[in-house]
C-alpha cells in the first residue's frame, strides 16, 4: 500500500506554530482539494522564501514529480510557447529532464 504525504496538514501546522503571519498569503493554495507538487513548491516559497544556493542545489536534487506535475510542466510549455531550456531554467531542472519528458508522455 503506497503511502500518500498529508502536505496540506504539513504546511497548516507550519503556519500555526511558526508563521501565523503567511497564513492570508498561503490560503488560496491551501484552499484547494488536491496539492501539486507545483503548489507544493510555491508554498514552500512563500512560507520560507527564497533558498541560498547551496540549500537550493541540495533541495533540487531530492526532488520528485509526479505524472501529473509532469505534464502540468509539459502543458506550461505548451501554452506560453516556451523552448525546453526557457521551461527548465523556470522549473529549475534540466532541459535534458524536460525532453525526457517530452519522449516519454507525449509520444
Amino acid at each position: 500500500m503506497i503511502k500518500i504525504v498529508d502536505y496540506k496538514r504539513i504546511f497548516f501546522d507550519i503556519l500555526d506554530k511558526k508563521h501565523p503571519e503567511k497564513k492570508e498569503i498561503c490560503q488560496e493554495l491551501l484552499s484547494k482539494k488536491n496539492l501539486s507538487v507545483l503548489d507544493i513548491i510555491e508554498l514552500n516559497k512563500k512560507i520560507f522564501g527564497v533558498p541560498d544556493a547551496d540549500t537550493a542545489a541540495f533541495n533540487q536534487g531530492h526532488r520528485a514529480y509526479t505524472r501529473s506535475s509532469i505534464l502540468q510542466i509539459l502543458d506550461y510549455q505548451k501554452k506560453y510557447r516556451l523552448n525546453n531550456s526557457q521551461v527548465a531554467r523556470h522549473f529549475k531542472t534540466s532541459r535534458h529532464t524536460i525532453r525526457k519528458w517530452k519522449n516519454r508522455y507525449l509520444i
